[in-house]
């Protein structure tokens, strides 16, 4: 991937940040987060704050993205976060949230940039995750935006244009500030480094894929799970576990 005009979201951390690490010597990006003072600019480096979860300010990176690198080759919708919980009350604000960025802010992005680009080509990569097949226990509002994004992608490829190309990406726990942001007390297995995950999705994506398995085991046991319950198995240890932890964090907080 060399000499293409980039956007990344959620690029201050994690996947976004090493996706940005690989390719700014090659190409010229246009880097956005809310915090960006980890970002350093340069002459193909643009930093850019912006809080995703507001169609206005989608709008705005856009017109920003344009003056910078004058076209769009290629945008990789990242950011996003996770709650690990359990939810006891109905909270609509709480829901909204997450979707907000997770889901919508990715929806408006495509569609806007399908808008801009008529009927050239242009390359948009989803940061979806392995719990767009397997809710594990304690996410479940972040394991329903990442389901929504699967849902979205396989129909909306039909609307795409010959040389509009929507990937997918379904990485497992990466090692990143992710899980502490969410509050997770330990970090699912299997795991993988962000630098990992993001070499991986480079290279499909530059090699035309549109789903992206960085984990080798992952991708096996989709395949597995077709002909023996794997994800079952695996979603009952999960469920155990999630329930012995709020038990003992119940009576954590009686003493």
């Amino acid at each position: 991937m060399k000499g293409k005009n980039i956007i990344i979201t959620g690029a201050s951390s994690g996947i976004g940040y090493e996706l940005l690490k690989q390719l700014r010597k090659d190409n010229k990006i246009f880097a956005v987060a809310r915090n960006i003072e980890k970002i350093e600019e340069s002459d193909n480096v643009r930093a850019f704050s912006c809080d995703v979860s507001k169609a206005e300010n989608i709008d705005r990176l856009f017109e920003e993205a344009f003056k910078f690198l004058g076209n769009i080759d290629v945008f990789f919708a990242n950011a996003g976060f996770a709650y690990y919980e359990k939810i006891e009350n109905p909270d609509w604000e709480h829901n909204l949230k997450i979707f907000e960025t997770n889901v919508l802010s990715v929806f408006y992005s495509l569609q806007k940039l399908k808008q801009i680009k008529g009927g050239k080509e242009f390359t948009f990569v989803i940061t979806a995750s392995a719990m767009s097949y397997l809710a594990v226990p304690g996410y479940s509002l972040y394991a329903s935006t990442k389901f929504a994004l699967k849902g979205y992608a396989d129909a909306y490829r039909h609307e795409l244009e010959n040389g509009q190309n929507l990937c997918l990406v379904y990485p497992v726990a990466t090692l990143t500030e992710f899980f502490n942001t969410a509050h997770a007390s330990e970090i699912p297995w299997p795991r993988q480094t962000a630098s990992t995950v993001a070499k991986k999705i480079i290279k499909s994506v530059s090699g035309g894929k549109k789903n992206i398995y960085p984990c080798f085991f992952f991708r096996v046991g989709l395949l597995l799970n077709k002909v023996f319950p794997v994800f079952k198995l695996y979603h009952f240890i999960e469920g155990k576990k999630y329930r012995r932890k709020i038990e003992n964090k119940l009576k954590l907080s009686a003493i």
